[in-house]
């Protein structure tokens, strides 16, 4: 990928950027793909549903919030998305597997890591918005995440119709001793 989250926020105002300490798991430490979501809130029905579906280089989005203390996302389903196409997977939540995950080429982002697995059954809620971070993950939106967090691009625009070269020129010409920067298009 040769679009860094770091030069997408300081080209893009409107980049809305996840307020989450995500880890990374897996081969791929970044990737960017249009966003699918699953929400968990009795069981993970809507996540087996979405991680058997081709993933056509989307990244799934997993709201665990209300998952106190379980992983909701192991490596049978890394597996599953891995084989599948996803570009990536981010978990508001909890994982297991690590160690067979970080084997995976795919591209995990979560808040750690805990065994004991969470309830299978219920159906939970899939290709809704859902909200954390300070960033509303809405189906279609673009995301880019890479070893220093994750952005979601405004609608309609993918990190490769965002200008970074001036954003990095300014940077470097601030960096280097100018006291002004210069102006970004946005």
């Amino acid at each position: 990928m040769s679009f860094k989250t770091t030069d997408l926020c300081d080209a893009c105002e409107g980049a809305q950027v996840c307020e989450l300490p995500f880890l990374g798991f897996g081969r791929r430490r970044a990737f960017a793909g249009d966003i699918r979501t699953a929400r968990y809130t009795d069981g993970i029905g809507a996540l087996r549903v979405m991680v058997n579906q081709a993933g056509n280089g989307q990244v799934l989005v997993i709201d665990a919030a209300d998952l106190e203390w379980r992983a909701l996302f192991g490596d049978v389903m890394a597996g599953l998305v891995a084989r599948n196409g996803w570009a990536g997977v981010i978990v508001n939540g909890q994982i297991r597997d690590r160690i067979e995950i970080d084997k995976m080429d795919i591209g995990v982002k979560a808040l750690g890591t805990i065994p004991r697995r969470a309830d299978i059954g219920g159906r939970g809620e899939m290709d809704i918005p859902v909200h954390f971070g300070g960033v509303t993950f809405t189906p279609g939106a673009r995301l880019v995440a890479d070893e220093d967090g994750v952005v979601v691009l405004p609608q309609g625009l993918t990190e490769s119709n965002i200008a970074v070269a001036d954003a990095i020129a300014a940077t470097a010409q601030y960096a280097a001793g100018s006291n002004t920067m210069v102006p970004i298009r946005r």
